[in-house]
């Protein structure tokens, strides 16, 4: 069995790879593991190298170390490949797919000590303009903001960049727009969203938690819509909205569970949209449950569903 560090070398605040580095040692000197580690050089570079080892057809098990960015594009590398495995070392800033664990567990992710021998599950997929993703496909205002912060980072930093994008995108363009909506081929009556989260996981935007039931390994999909409302009103939801209590206004939102979710922009209108975090846009975006499963390992006594309220309707 290999065991293969991609390691983000400007993840997180501060520089960790000092520190996996040793780990890595340790593991080789008191296990006798085939350990390698590869400090990646550019966005697409963890993808490749993933994909080059994995298609080799030995047993490995690869650890992403970063945030989730980096998590994302080590599962497009692996994804397909039944003998590899993948795991996710949190030294990002968010690291919003371990929250899926429950807080206390996140500690024990940054110990590989906890993490070269423990067990795997095989979690759900999402595919969406041909990339994979493990966690939420987001498309309206908060897509929009994530694209932007990028733009706002080159002259602000960190929430700055955040807060900015947001202001803009809240205060000073349409909130809404017009969208046709299927789920798994059904059509929905509304008309204007101001945005859509298709939930595999349950985290995202830095802890936001639109649909609390979401699991990552249960063959469903779920998708929270949210309709035109005013800004004042959208103020006054957004705080529910985060903590996963979206019943609490169902005049604006519904959670509508499925396979495959297609959003189809009005008119001349193009539609962003966030996959863990990495944007995309396209005047439609289709968003569906993919025919592979992800092999993922995780310190014993973890479960990626620790944080899965129940759903009282049974969908």
């Amino acid at each position: 069995m290999r065991h293969v560090l991609i390691i983000n070398p400007t993840a997180g605040r501060r520089s960790s790879t000092a520190g996996l580095l040793e780990q890595a040692e340790d593991l080789r000197r008191r296990h006798g593991l085939a350990v390698e580690c590869i400090l990646t050089r550019s966005s697409g570079h963890a993808e490749e190298t993933c994909r080059a080892i994995a298609g080799q057809g030995e047993p490995v098990r690869f650890y992403a170390c970063g945030g989730d960015g980096t998590m994302n594009r080590v599962l497009n590398g692996i994804l397909g490949f039944p003998h590899a495995a993948m795991t996710c070392v949190p030294t990002g800033t968010a690291n919003d797919f371990l929250k899926n664990f429950g807080e206390e567990a996140l500690p024990r992710f940054l110990d590989l000590e906890q993490l070269w021998d423990g067990p795997e599950r095989s979690l759900d997929v999402m595919e969406c303009g041909g990339r994979a993703a493990l966690t939420i496909a987001c498309a309206g205002l908060d897509a929009r903001v994530a694209r932007d912060v990028h733009t706002y980072g080159r002259t602000l930093h960190g929430k700055a960049s955040y807060i900015a994008s947001l202001a803009v995108n809240f205060a000073l363009r349409p909130l809404s727009q017009s969208w046709e909506v299927w789920v798994d081929g059904q059509k929905l009556p509304w008309e204007r969203y101001v945005l859509a989260a298709v939930c595999n996981g349950r985290y995202y935007g830095g802890g936001f938690l639109p649909v609390p039931e979401a699991r990552l390994d249960d063959g469903c999909l779920r998708a929270l819509l949210v309709r035109k409302v005013s800004r004042v009103t959208f103020l006054r939801l957004v705080g529910a909205y985060a903590k996963g209590e979206y019943r609490r206004f169902p005049y604006a939102a519904r959670c509508c569970p499925g396979r495959e979710v297609r959003i189809r922009a009005a008119a001349e209108e193009e539609i962003v949209a966030c996959l863990d975090g990495e944007a995309i846009q396209a005047p439609e975006i289709t968003v569906r449950l993919s025919g592979s499963r992800v092999p993922f390992f995780f310190p014993r006594g973890c479960d990626p569903n620790a944080t899965a309220r129940e759903n009282p309707e049974g969908l």
